[in-house]
């Protein structure tokens, strides 16, 4: 059986990199938007080990069924093979972190 494809979304929100795996990744309908939906968490394994980042992205995300993205908010967008380490960073410590550039406003 063919596995569903893997995306790695990385976005800014609140001056902070998000870094999340989504199953579902598509222009929204809403205009300018981009959707994440089927967000991919760890599932709760025999290990103790608990990852403080991890655990605080599943208490956001816990009721979200799609995320609706602001396009200029979007860093990039991976399709990986496997899922990786979640990550909130900040985006003015140093990481080569920008938004995309908007247009002037009014032209000028």
């Amino acid at each position: 059986m063919r596995q569903k494809k893997l995306y790695k979304v990385t976005f800014l929100h609140l001056g902070k990199s998000y870094e999340l795996y989504a199953r579902h990744v598509a222009s929204s309908a809403l205009w300018g938007f981009t959707e994440v939906g089927e967000l991919v968490f760890e599932t709760a394994g025999e290990g103790l080990v608990v990852d403080p980042t991890e655990e605080k992205l599943r208490e956001e995300f816990k009721d979200t069924r799609v995320l609706h993205l602001p396009m200029q908010a979007i860093v990039r967008i991976e399709e990986v093979e496997r899922r990786g380490t979640l990550a909130i960073r900040d985006a003015a410590d140093g990481q080569k972190v920008m938004p995309f550039p908007m247009p002037p406003r009014n032209g000028r």
